[in-house]
């Protein structure tokens, strides 16, 4: 499986080329593409939502899709029409612009940072006939556990989520074709995260292909 569709900018800011051009939580973004078809925000931390990399990346048409808990902020500071603006709770399961969504709960079991009260999420979307699980900021719980994916992008740099190890165990059990490990090396996590990642995850189940992008 080739992944070079797929560009992780920094932390969890993502970009996936094909039918469409797909990103998520979208920081630091370097330069004004304005080439977004949809954006998709997990929530509402600074290097998840940020509006002025959304402002390089919109064009008249781009669809912004974010959860309900977000939508006066998102509608007061993202910077895009109302109209281009979609709001959803976790569990959903929608079309948007051609791609089939689902939204899954994005949460932390006992840290503070992501309460499960505030109902952020992550997203399995399908397009060109794969389904790529864009997790957000959570640790593994049971909701996730149910994600059924053949690319998935996960945090691995602990504290704010999952670690390495948490996050290869759970690769292990969910099984996807490829996975790329992300969150780590800047904000928090080691800059060596997703090595170790990588490395016990091919001990867990050496047919799952890594590939390693920040």
């Amino acid at each position: 499986m080739t992944l070079a569709n797929i560009t992780v900018n920094t932390q969890s800011s993502i970009r996936i080329g094909g039918s469409k051009v797909l990103y998520f939580d979208p920081y630091l973004i370097p330069a004004a593409s304005h080439d977004a078809d949809l954006i998709f925000i997990t929530h509402k931390h600074y290097d998840h939502f940020e509006p002025e990399s959304i402002a390089k990346l919109q064009k008249v048409e781009t669809l912004l899709v974010a959860p309900e808990s977000m939508k006066k902020k998102a509608l007061s500071e993202s910077g895009m029409a109302e109209g281009n603006c979609l709001f959803y709770q976790p569990g959903e399961s929608f079309e948007a612009g051609g791609i089939a969504v689902e939204t899954i709960p994005a949460y932390n079991k006992l840290k503070p940072f992501h309460p499960k009260g505030k109902k952020w999420q992550g997203y399995v979307v399908t397009m060109d006939d794969t389904r790529y699980y864009v997790s957000g900021d959570t640790d593994v719980n049971e909701d996730i556990k149910k994600v059924r994916c053949d690319v998935a992008l996960i945090p691995v740099g602990g504290f704010y989520t999952m670690d390495w190890k948490q996050a290869a165990e759970y690769i292990a059990q969910i099984k996807p074709q490829a996975v790329i490990p992300t969150h780590y090396g800047s904000i928090v996590g080691n800059k060596t995260d997703g090595e170790e990642f990588q490395k016990m995850l091919e001990g867990l189940n050496g047919d799952i292909h890594v590939e390693l992008k920040l």
